[in-house]
């Protein structure tokens, strides 16, 4: 099922931050969101995790408008994290992944073994079983990002929404972590992020959306939308591409 926004307007404190966004997302692909900074980028993906109302238009998944669904369905449909997630308990970090599973057992109910096994086995993957019975606070700020990662991943959302999710990791930790994004989108997920570095997003996206003040200047398959060109309008870099890979040359000269 896509998900999918509707002629979406977002405003915030009457300032108006999205315009007009009708785009598509599919599932068993990953699509990046870039743009500079105000384009409204956290806003959009904040709306489409349910947490923004639009002022205008739809946001649906399937065939389902997103307000209408039950908090708890719609958290085992899409798993969101934000851009500066936090952890309020100093709680071990294997509780804080096991929080991801809420969504799946009745209020209350002790973990079942389903719940377990997923556990362990987003720890694993996010290399983080090592310290999963630390106070999560202790925990450095790329490892406690792992963390958080992992309880979305535990939940096992048909919709995967991240917003800036590289940003406290070592390089090595960030591949991996794009790694498991494209290992979620390959296994049928939908997976949208948000990122800044666009070296990363051309080498990790299926298609790409570009915002630019609010609006939607392209919206595609990555190699159509991420070109030269776009980068050098949109964000006032030279680029070029060698071998598929997007290499960013530096500001243009004036």
């Amino acid at each position: 099922m896509e998900l999918t926004l509707d002629d979406v307007t977002l405003t915030l404190s009457g300032r108006t931050v999205l315009s007009d966004a009708h785009v598509a997302f599919r599932p068993g692909r990953v699509t990046v969101i870039v743009g500079p900074n105000g384009a409204g980028k956290s806003s959009l993906v904040r709306a489409a995790a349910g947490l923004l109302s639009p002022a205008t238009g739809h946001i649906r998944v399937g065939v389902d408008d997103l307000a209408t669904l039950d908090p708890r369905a719609r958290a085992r449909l899409i798993g969101y994290l934000p851009q500066e997630a936090s952890v309020h308990w100093n709680v071990p970090a294997r509780e804080v992944v096991a929080l991801g599973r809420l969504p799946h057992r009745s209020p209350f109910a002790a973990p079942a073994p389903e719940d377990r096994a997923a556990i362990d086995h987003v720890l694993a993957l996010t290399d983080t079983t090592a310290f999963a019975d630390r106070p999560v606070h202790t925990l450095s700020g790329g490892e406690r990002a792992r963390v958080l990662f992992a309880r979305v991943l535990a939940g096992r959302p048909r919709w995967l929404i991240a917003d800036e999710p590289l940003a406290s990791l070592d390089p090595a930790h960030q591949f991996a972590l794009l790694d498991l994004a494209r290992r979620a989108a390959d296994d049928g997920a939908g997976v949208v992020l948000v990122l800044h570095d666009l070296a990363h997003a051309a080498r990790i996206a299926d298609d790409v959306l570009i915002l630019r003040d609010g609006r939607v200047v392209g919206f595609g398959p990555v190699e159509k939308v991420l070109t030269p060109d776009a980068v050098e309008t949109v964000f006032g870099v030279s680029a070029r591409r060698i071998d598929g890979a997007l290499i960013i040359e530096g500001p243009l000269s004036r």
